[in-house]
C-alpha cells in the first residue's frame, strides 16, 4: 500500500483514467444516466487533444507522433457516442506512457547504485603518523592516504612502503585477490585485503577510475537507441487505410453512417493491445525461467541478436575460487590438504574457503590448529597435531626452499604452499572453474544464428584465452579495463549485439550494447541494474532460452497483429457496402480483440525446448 500513492501521484493520467471511468459507471446506475456519457466524452476528449498537442510538438522536432492511431481511435469513438471504447483507449494510451517514465526512473536509478557504492571519505596524512578525515572530492594528487582493512580505495594512487593484497573484482572482475607491492599502481574501487597501507595519491575522484565507470554508465545508458514499439510500424498506415474505405464508402453511397460504420471497425484494439500482451506474458514466461526482462523493447531486441559478447570471471566461470588439484612434496596429498584446512579455517581470506571447503568434500578430518597467527597477505603459521606448520606464500612458510612441483601453475591459477617444521610438503592450487553449462550454451547461441561469440576479459590475455578456447570462442580480448570493453562492443559487427557480464566493472558495457544481461545472482546491483535482462539463477543455459522465447514471442504479436488487422479490414470493406450496422461492428470488432489477444496469450506458454 505504502507504493501504491506514490505511483498514483508519479502517473496521475492512469489514475484520472481509472476514476473517470469509475464515476462514469455510477452514473449509468443511476438517475443522472445522461451525464455518464459527457463526463466520459469529456474526458477523453481532453486525453486526445493533450496526446495531439504532443505529437504536433514531435513533429516539430522532425519525428513522427507514435500514438496517432491512438488519437484516431479516440476521436473516432467519440464521433460514433461509442465513449466506452474511448476510455479504453485512453487507459492504454496513459498506461503507455507510464510505463515509458517508469523505464525512465530504472535508468536513474542505476546510477545512484554506482554512486552508493562510492567511497565518500580519505584518511589524509596532515603529518607523518596523523590523519584526518577527508571528503573524497577533496583529495588532490600527491596526497598522501591511508587505506585500513577492509577499506574501498578511494582515488587512483600508488603504494608506499609495505604492500597487500587487493580484491579488485568490482574493477576486471577477476575473483582472485591481487598482490600490489611497494611503488605499485593501485586503481580507486579495489578493496584492501590486506592491513593498513599507505597510497600516494596519482589522481582525483573525479579523474580516476571508479567514477570513470560511473560517467561510462550514464554516457552509454544515454546513447542507446529508443525502442521503437511494434505497433507504431503499422499504425499510420492501417489509419489512413481505415479512413480511405471510410471516405469512399460514404462518398458513394453518401450516407454519413457509412463512415461511422466502417470506423467501428477500424478500433486499434489488436495494435494497441496485441503486442503488448504477447509481451507481457513473454516477460512473465521469462521470470519462470530465471530470467527478468525488463521491458518489452528487450524482448524485440533479443529476438534479433547476431553476436554475443561475454565477460569471464562470473559469466563463463563461476566467479568463486575452487580448489583444482593438490600437489604434494612430502606425504600424501591429504596431509597437504589436512594441514592447510586446520589453520585456514578461521581464515577470512576469500581462498581459505575454498581450502576448508575441499577437505570437507574429501572426508579429511580436520584437527584443531592451536597458536594460530595470521600475518596479513603472507599467510598463517600455527600448530597442528604438536607439529609447527604453516600456509601461504612460498617465502613465509618455508624461508630459501626452492621446490620442483610436478605440474607448474596455468594461467588463471594461484596456489598456496604448506609446510611443516619449515620444510615445505606441498601446496594447494587454486582456480576459477569454467561454469559445466557454458560450452553447452555457446553452442545453443551458434544453433540460434549467432554469428560472432567474443569473449572480453578483465584478466591476463593468457587467462582469457583458455577460457576461450574451452568454451569455443572466436575471438579473445583480456587486460581490458571498462572503457576498453565499451570500445569493443561499439565496434563490433553485425549488429545488435548482447553482452552478457557480471560485476560493477560490466555496468558501462552492458548499458552500451544493444542488450545487456547480467548473471545477477551474485553479481553487483550497479550490473543488475544498468543490464536490460538479469540471470538470477546461477545458469548461463538461461540465455538461449530467453533468446529462443523472444523470438516466439516477435512471431505471436506479428500473427496477433496481422490476423487483427486483416480481421478488421476485411469487415471493414463489408461495413463499406452498408451489410454491417455500427452496433454489430462494435460487437464484431469486440471479437476481433479477443481472438488477437488470446493469440497474444500464448507467448507466454510453454514453448517446444531447442
Amino acid at each position: 500500500m505504502s507504493e501504491a500513492r506514490p505511483l498514483a501521484l508519479r502517473y496521475p493520467w492512469v489514475l484520472a483514467t481509472i476514476v473517470v471511468a469509475a464515476v462514469a459507471g455510477i452514473l449509468l446506475l443511476g438517475p443522472a444516466a445522461p451525464a455518464s456519457r459527457w463526463v466520459a466524452t469529456a474526458f477523453a476528449a481532453t486525453v486526445a487533444a493533450r496526446s495531439l498537442w504532443s505529437m504536433v510538438q514531435e513533429l516539430r522536432r522532425g519525428t513522427w507522433g507514435v500514438d496517432i492511431l491512438a488519437v484516431t481511435a479516440i476521436a473516432s469513438t467519440l464521433l460514433l457516442g461509442d465513449y466506452w471504447a474511448a476510455l479504453v483507449v485512453v487507459l492504454m494510451l496513459t498506461g503507455g506512457e507510464a510505463l515509458e517514465d517508469y523505464a525512465a526512473h530504472r535508468a536513474r536509478g542505476e546510477l545512484d547504485a554506482l554512486l552508493a557504492r562510492s567511497p565518500r571519505q580519505a584518511h589524509r596524512e596532515s603529518r607523518p603518523g596523523v590523519t584526518d578525515d577527508v571528503a573524497v572530492a577533496d583529495v588532490r594528487s600527491g596526497d598522501l592516504l591511508e587505506v585500513r582493512p577492509g577499506e574501498v580505495v578511494p582515488v587512483d594512487g600508488s603504494i608506499v612502503g609495505e604492500g597487500a593484497e587487493f580484491d579488485e573484482s568490482s574493477l576486471t572482475g577477476e575473483s582472485l585477490p591481487v598482490w600490489h607491492g611497494d611503488g605499485a599502481a593501485v586503481m580507486s574501487g579495489s578493496v584492501n585485503s590486506g592491513g593498513v597501507i599507505r597510497l600516494r595519491a596519482t589522481a582525483t575522484a573525479a579523474e580516476s577510475q571508479y567514477q570513470s565507470i560511473v560517467a561510462l554508465v550514464a554516457a552509454a545508458a544515454g546513447s542507446k537507441a529508443p525502442f521503437v514499439r511494434l505497433a507504431d510500424r503499422v499504425a499510420i498506415p492501417f489509419t489512413i487505410v481505415a479512413f480511405l474505405i471510410g471516405g469512399v464508402a460514404w462518398a458513394v453511397s453518401g450516407e454519413a453512417a457509412r463512415f461511422a460504420e466502417v470506423l467501428v471497425l477500424a478500433t486499434p484494439c489488436p495494435l494497441l493491445i496485441a503486442a503488448p500482451v504477447a509481451f507481457i506474458a513473454a516477460m512473465s514466461r521469462a521470470a519462470g525461467l530465471g530470467v527478468i526482462v525488463k521491458n518489452g523493447g528487450v524482448i524485440e531486441r533479443l529476438s534479433r541478436i547476431r553476436t554475443v559478447a561475454t565477460d569471464k570471471t562470473g559469466t563463463l566461470t563461476r566467479g568463486q575460487p575452487e580448489v583444482s588439484r593438490v600437489e604434494g612434496l612430502v606425504g600424501s596429498e591429504d596431509d597437504v590438504l589436512r594441514c592447510a584446512a586446520s589453520l585456514e579455517g578461521d581464515s577470512a581470506h576469500v581462498l581459505a574457503r575454498a581450502v576448508v571447503e575441499e577437505a570437507s568434500a574429501r572426508g579429511i578430518p580436520v584437527p584443531v590448529a592451536e597458536g594460530v597467527q595470521e600475518e596479513v597477505a603472507h599467510g598463517v603459521r600455527g600448530v597442528v597435531d604438536g607439529r609447527p606448520c604453516a600456509v601461504g606464500r612460498p617465502g613465509f612458510v618455508a624461508p630459501g626452499a626452492v621446490a620442483e612441483w610436478p605440474t607448474p601453475l596455468q594461467p588463471g591459477e594461484t596456489a598456496v604452499s604448506v609446510a611443516v617444521d619449515g620444510r615445505l610438503i606441498g601446496r594447494v592450487v587454486l582456480t576459477d572453474r569454467l561454469r559445466p553449462e557454458a560450452a553447452d550454451t555457446l553452442r545453443s547461441l551458434r544453433a540460434l544464428g549467432v554469428g560472432r561469440i567474443v569473449l572480453l576479459s578483465g584478466d591476463a590475455q593468457e587467462t582469457a584465452e583458455r577460457i576461450g578456447e574451452e568454451v569455443g570462442a572466436d575471438e579473445v580480448h583480456g587486460g581490458l579495463l571498462p572503457a576498453d570493453k565499451v570500445a569493443r562492443v561499439a565496434a563490433l559487427q553485425p549488429r545488435p549485439v548482447m553482452m552478457i557480464g557480471d560485476g560493477v566493472n560490466d555496468a558501462p558495457v552492458l548499458a552500451a550494447a544493444e542488450v545487456g544481461v547480467a548473471m545477477g545472482a551474485r553479481g553487483a546491483t550497479a550490473a543488475s541494474e544498468s543490464a536490460d535482462a538479469v540471470v538470477l539463477v546461477e545458469d548461463l543455459s538461461r540465455v538461449p532460452d530467453v533468446i529462443l522465447l523472444s523470438r516466439r514471442t516477435i512471431r505471436i504479436a506479428q500473427q496477433s497483429i496481422g490476423v487483427g488487422i486483416g480481421l478488421s479490414v476485411a469487415f471493414m470493406l463489408v461495413a463499406a457496402f452498408g451489410f454491417v450496422p455500427a452496433i454489430v461492428g462494435a460487437a464484431i470488432q469486440e471479437g476481433i480483440d479477443v481472438i488477437a489477444i488470446l493469440n497474444g496469450l500464448r507467448a507466454g506458454v510453454r514453448g517446444r525446448r531447442r
